[in-house]
């Protein structure tokens, strides 16, 4: 264990500046988003409107919190984020913006994005390195001891982070639509086709293989030439043109081009100094726990992305294993669910509003999300129950369409999707995609 420790020196000492530079742009980024998120009204519309909410597997028991519950955790986040960017009682705030956003975030899957899941993993993260040891109001008011030096892993580990983010998003882009046919670019940048200048360029073909191509190209080497000190400098002003030009052409996607500007400043190191001090060679414990731990996080951070290659079919069309897996930007896809409550017995049919009991964001995701339909269904079973119907059958007449193809239908209309289980297993009653 003591050579393995040594030879890919975790624990080398390496200047903090870094760290402290990714502490106080992510603290800043944070601050900033959720003033954003609130000033636009969305915690009432995503968290309070919404009579019922699409929970994650295991997680059932996230829900919004009664009255002005909702506001005080937001509120409570962003003094948080506020005091990670000035290191001011930095455990204890990211500790707070940590559970407080991802318990936000857990209370409805319609509301996923990539950038949301990363966030919470840097945070996460966060509470584990000593960013708060130079430039803060800690070590200001001596709450936290000042050091010009941290170990490599502190730094490493966020790298590695941002590395995943990057290289799954490029492999997730070597496949045939996005490639050879220029989906869903063709589709999208058209409709960009007002934007000043470059507007008219947006209805060629080659435009959107370039997009395509330059895409894939960017996220599967971007992180390799930013560990390179000499290309790093050039590799972050592409980080910057993408970031911007997707944050220009893309606007739906929120922060999220912001958010990776920001982070990837982690590449940059410090300035050199002399003297740099030896690692310890004490507390061979700790380190070996810390070891441990890194390699369990590393562990789950590759194989959660990939658990997909479990699911048999198209990924597009079931995405079973599609979240949590850096897929950005990938597909078009839109549906149109009709749904059908039975009363066995009796023969009696009701038709389903959708906007009864579901907001537009919900019902465009859950039109196209197996595991969401049966929530759904489920849902709906219980509340026409509670209106009298015995025992109550849910089908649905679900149709899809993928990256311009035809509308087709999604699912065995004849199956009882209230009877249906939400978990790992395969949702067999999905029909298959055929190009």
């Amino acid at each position: 264990m003591i050579s393995i420790l040594n030879r890919i020196n975790l624990f080398k000492p390496v200047p903090i500046s870094p760290l402290v530079t990714f502490r106080i742009a992510f603290g800043l980024l944070m601050f900033a988003s959720l003033i954003r998120f609130w000033w636009r009204g969305w915690i009432g519309e995503l968290y309070l409107k919404p009579s019922f909410h699409f929970t994650y597997l295991g997680f059932e028991w996230v829900k919004p919190l009664e009255g002005n519950g909702m506001y005080i955790l937001y509120a409570a986040i962003i003094v948080a984020a506020l005091f990670i960017m000035l290191g001011l009682f930095y455990r204890v705030a990211t500790v707070t913006f940590f559970l407080g956003f991802t318990y936000a975030e857990l209370i409805d899957a319609t509301t996923y994005l990539n950038h949301y899941y990363f966030i919470s993993l840097v945070s996460f993260l966060l509470i584990w390195v000593p960013a708060n040891r130079k430039r803060s109001l800690d070590v200001m008011l001596k709450i936290a001891k000042p050091a010009e030096f941290v170990p490599s892993w502190t730094i490493g580990i966020i790298r590695f982070q941002m590395a995943v983010v990057y290289i799954f998003a490029g492999l997730a882009k070597l496949n045939y639509d996005w490639l050879i046919e220029a989906q869903p670019m063709r589709i999208w940048l058209p409709a960009k086709s007002h934007l000043p200048v470059i507007g008219g360029l947006l209805y060629k073909t080659w435009i959107a293989y370039f997009f395509s191509w330059f895409g894939a190209i960017y996220d599967l080497f971007i992180v390799f030439f930013l560990l390179n000190k000499k290309t790093r400098v050039v590799a972050y002003v592409f980080v910057i043109i993408f970031h911007g030009a997707t944050a220009i052409l893309f606007p739906a996607i929120g922060m999220f081009p912001y958010v990776m500007i920001a982070c990837t400043l982690i590449f940059f190191p410090g300035r050199k100094q002399f003297g740099l001090p030896s690692a310890p060679v004490e507390n061979f414990v700790v380190r070996k726990r810390i070891f441990t731990a890194l390699a369990v996080y590393v562990t789950i951070q590759l194989l959660v992305p990939i658990r997909f290659l479990a699911y048999p079919g198209h990924l597009f069309w079931h995405e079973q294993g599609y979240r949590f897996s850096w897929r950005v930007m990938l597909m078009e896809k839109a549906g149109a669910a009709y749904f059908t409550v039975k009363e066995k017995e009796t023969g009696r049919r009701f038709e389903v509003n959708n906007s009864e009991f579901l907001t537009p964001l919900q019902e465009k995701m859950m039109s196209t999300q197996p595991d969401m339909i049966v929530k759904y269904a489920r849902y709906l079973a219980e509340i026409f129950a509670k209106r009298g119907v015995i025992n109550p059958e849910v089908t649905g007449e679900i149709y899809v369409t993928l990256n311009g193809e035809r509308s087709r239908l999604f699912i065995d209309s004849t199956v009882n999707l209230a009877s249906q289980k939400v978990g790992w297993q395969n949702y067999q009653w999905v029909l298959p995609y055929k190009k």
